[in-house]
């Protein structure tokens, strides 16, 4: 009986094929509509991606700059590696260097820079007032009276003591641009720290990726395209000293106060790539317009005569002894990249353009020649 009911039983779970007729013919993909709806289905794909990788452009921006800034200071931390000591406590002293530079940075620019800033806003009344001595600027102030309007605006934004609130839009705008600032610097900080610390296996899995044939060959092309990064970077650093010099001893010319916070100043404004300098010529003019109006036009004409030499002269003629870039295209990736791709791309473009004739000089030159 129990055997008869198991049987009975799974009788009964069978379950019943059902006939849903015989399948139709194959979807013509050749039709005009099938096409349209894949081309419609692309487009959209297309367009979605393009949203959301705008959504997440910054991101790739500090990602960026992270993954440079790690590779120019590679060569930093494989330096102090050859003395003994582990990739991770090399990292560690670099890093510890680089906060001990802010730290210097902040004591000793922040607060001369406060107080001549104070001192700017305090004697910028008479300033201006100074300004109508000259015949070309009263002649052109008494059609246009853009003296008197800077003087009430001026007194406008001083008399209550808002004129740094003011100048960042106010206080929630304050609250921004230090939270934004600050998170910023940070972010970047922290992955600069990841990326340097494993720089060397995120290399060795993008390897595995090759030939084994190949292997070799790109692994020595990679290492010299990480080398030439860092050389950038510590040729980028030169310039900054030389221009971070030039500065401090032509501003204790012009007695300007504090002549070395200056200089560091313009150390920090030349690792800038392109606006840095301008940032740092505003700064020096308006500190030199402490003093006087012939001073600080002074301080003007001669931080753009040194801009000009940097630029044409001595930037190009490092970077080809150091990365063997010519300088015109040295100055060429530059405003290329820049275009494309704003602060980042100036930054990147040399260190790219030099990565892009290493190849060609060992991959495409030599095929070109055996064809």
């Amino acid at each position: 009986m129990a055997i008869s009911d198991r049987m009975k039983r799974k009788a009964k779970e069978t379950p019943v094929i059902v006939d849903f007729g015989a399948a139709g013919a194959p979807i013509d993909r050749g039709h005009p509509f099938y096409f349209g709806f894949i081309a419609t289905l692309g487009a959209l794909s297309a367009i979605i991606l393009m949203r959301a990788l705008a959504s997440v452009s910054q991101i790739f921006v500090l990602i960026l700059v992270a993954l440079f800034l790690a590779t120019g200071l590679n060569p930093a931390v494989e330096a102090i590696r050859k003395r003994g000591l582990s990739r991770g406590s090399a990292v560690a002293i670099i890093f510890a260097l680089v906060i001990l530079s802010f730290g210097i940075f902040a004591a000793v620019v922040v607060p001369p820079l406060i107080s001549q800033g104070t001192h700017l806003i305090q004697i910028a009344p008479s300033l201006l007032e100074n300004l109508k001595n000259n015949a070309t600027i009263a002649n052109l102030n008494d059609h246009y009276g853009f003296i008197e309007t800077l003087q009430k605006r001026l007194s406008s934004v001083t008399s209550d003591g808002t004129l740094l609130i003011s100048a960042f839009g106010g206080v929630i705008g304050v609250g921004k641009s230090v939270l934004s600032g600050t998170f910023t610097t940070l972010t970047i900080l922290i992955l600069t720290l990841y990326f340097i610390t494993s720089l060397p296996q995120a290399v060795e899995l993008g390897l595995k990726l090759v030939p084994a044939s190949r292997r070799t060959r790109v692994s020595l092309l990679t290492e010299a395209i990480i080398a030439r990064v860092g050389t950038f970077v510590g040729s980028q650093i030169i310039v900054s000293i030389l221009g971070a010099v030039f500065i401090a001893i032509f501003s204790a010319i012009l007695g300007l106060p504090s002549p070395v916070a200056i200089g560091i100043i313009i150390f920090v404004c030349g690792l800038v790539p392109l606006v840095g300098h301008f940032l740092g010529c505003g700064i020096v003019t308006i500190i030199a317009l402490t003093q006087s109006v012939s001073i600080g036009l002074i301080a003007f004409v001669g931080y753009i005569l040194y801009v000009q030499v940097e630029n044409y002269v001595i930037h190009p003629r490092i970077m080809k002894r150091n990365l063997a870039v010519p300088g015109a295209v040295t100055i060429i990736s530059a405003m290329i990249g820049t275009s494309l791709l704003g602060l980042v791309g100036g930054l990147l473009a040399v260190p790219v353009a030099a990565s892009v004739i290493l190849i060609l000089e060992e991959v495409v030159f030599p095929r070109a020649e055996k064809s």
